[in-house]
């Protein structure tokens, strides 16, 4: 059982190697997360920082040591992400890989899957992307269309997805597709697939978002053929397995290789820009109403916080004890919307000014509130959240 004291010296060792190896400004602006990567120096410059970050052992620690991970207790990797939210460093691009994938292969997948990708997904010399929504079926993943036909030793697929983030550069996608229209209900043709993206037949193309960047795609699938072995869990079983994978990109079931996944960006950026803001030729901070603002989402940030605490206490959650977990998206993704929207407001007409070359900031703020939008649809909308929570948490009824 490792001690407080180890774990004391540990934190003083990942303090001391971030302060040292946190990267310099790169000269360009850089993605606020994995979902506005856009340009090859931008993705170029967070695979290479990842990679350091996983060779000086700060990330997967808490992986099997036999696959490429740290093989230590989740504790000394909780302390090393903390260390690098302290030292606000970049943060690591493969996601999907690190946060959703990984902890799906080593949780049911086999011997064989797991030497096959999870050394890779750590590295980030494995970038992988997801191939769930699709155009016209927004969060209804049980009415997913994608054919994938079997043909001999081989899976043809057709059709398409839209949000895969990453999908540009991604080597693998876990895709759920149809294998069959027959069963009792939507759900039981579907199955999932880890996908190499190089397969012939497969074209990610970007979509331009309303900042100006990229990051986005809509991934076609034309007669794309891909390997029997690609399939994970039998036929059918996709939507056990898709169910499964986003508890974990919900944050309900632990396993995460942990790191920092997005920007770091705080309620207190908020107030430090207020100090900075005029209101009637005086500092906005010192405006009853901005100040009441203010507090409240402290209020929430420190809250939001301390349910990340709570929910490792089975004793503080034993009335509804998948609540707290499952409600950390929802709670995270809106904090951050209503946080950027006061930091846009707080600049008065300036807030106009997104991409001048005057706009406060470099026009951050601006950027973050549009980007906020996407954690509040992806993986769920909000509205989707909210009606998980209700029925399948709290037990209320449909009606």
């Amino acid at each position: 059982m490792t001690t407080a004291q180890e774990l004391a010296e540990f934190e003083r060792e990942a303090d001391a190697w971030f302060a040292e190896n946190k990267p310099a400004d790169p000269g360009f602006i850089l993605p606020e997360t994995f979902m506005e990567v856009g340009t090859d120096r931008q993705f170029d410059f967070l695979r290479d920082w990842q990679r350091k970050v996983y060779e000086a052992g700060f990330v997967g620690m808490a992986w099997p040591k036999e696959y490429g991970g740290g093989g230590v207790e989740q504790a000394f990797q909780d302390v090393a992400t903390r260390a690098m939210a302290r030292h606000r460093v970049p943060f690591l691009p493969n996601t999907i890989g690190l946060n959703w994938a990984g902890p799906l292969i080593l949780n049911m997948g086999s011997d064989v899957d797991k030497a096959r990708y999870i050394k890779g997904i750590l590295s980030a010399e494995d970038i992988w992307c997801q191939g769930f929504s699709e155009p016209d079926h927004g969060s209804d993943l049980g009415n997913s269309q994608c054919r994938a036909v079997k043909d001999g030793d081989e899976y043809v697929i057709n059709g398409s997805k839209i949000w895969t983030s990453l999908g540009a550069y991604a080597r693998y996608m876990i895709l759920l597709a149809r294998t069959s229209t027959e069963g009792p209900n939507k759900y039981a043709g579907l199955s999932f697939f880890l996908v190499p993206m190089d397969a012939p037949g497969i074209d990610p193309q970007p979509i331009k978002k309303l900042t100006g960047e990229y990051g986005f795609c809509q991934t076609y699938f034309d007669d794309a053929r891909i390997p029997a072995t690609s399939l994970f869990g039998g036929e059918g079983e996709g939507w056990k397995v898709a169910m499964l994978t986003l508890t974990f990109e919900r944050g309900a079931t632990g396993g995460q290789a942990g790191g920092l996944s997005s920007m770091d960006m705080s309620v207190n950026d908020v107030v430090e820009l207020a100090r900075r803001a005029r209101r009637n030729g005086r500092p906005a901070v010192e405006d009853p109403l901005i100040r009441d603002e203010l507090v409240e989402l402290m209020i929430e940030a420190r809250g939001h916080q301390m349910m990340g605490v709570r929910a490792g206490i089975p004793a503080l959650q034993s009335d509804w004890p998948a609540a707290v977990a499952m409600s950390g998206k929802l709670r995270g993704s809106e904090l951050k919307r209503r946080m950027c929207k006061l930091a846009v407001s707080l600049q008065g007409a300036n807030g106009a000014r997104f991409v001048a070359a005057d706009a406060i900031d470099g026009g951050m703020w601006q950027r973050s509130y549009f980007n906020a939008f996407s954690a509040t649809i992806g993986g769920g909308t909000s509205q989707i959240q909210k009606n998980i929570l209700g029925e399948r948490v709290l037990g209320l009824p449909k009606d």
